[in-house]
């Protein structure tokens, strides 16, 4: 059975930054991309960040210069650091394989940036 578990979001103030994590277990983790993806209310669900099995990485424009994915094999995990954070940003975050399989969606984790 596959599990994406997302931790590390939270309320947090335009400017500041905040560091997500997403386990996986029930995946041969280490040969699969791996995505952030992200979800604000009424919006569909958009691709933030991925990053292959040997570790290159895209960003949407949106967040490039500002969020930096990476991944930690011996770990299961992959993160997803977020500076600068705007207003904009808040949403709830997911981590998917890329592509996407359906079935692993979790619960994702929300980040609010709010004053």
């Amino acid at each position: 059975q596959v599990q994406l578990v997302e931790s590390g979001g939270g309320l947090v103030q335009p400017g500041g930054s905040l560091r997500l994590s997403c386990e996986a277990s029930g995946i041969i983790f280490m040969i699969n991309a791996m995505g952030w993806y992200r979800q604000a209310p009424g919006k569909e669900r958009e691709l933030v960040a991925t990053i292959s099995s040997d570790g290159r990485t895209n960003y949407a424009d949106s967040v490039k210069g500002r969020f930096t994915i990476s991944r930690d094999n011996a770990k299961n995990t992959v993160y997803l650091q977020m500076n600068s954070l705007k207003v904009e940003d808040t949403a709830v975050y997911y981590c998917n394989t890329r592509p996407v399989v359906a079935t692993y969606w979790g619960q994702g984790t929300q980040v609010t940036v709010s004053s």
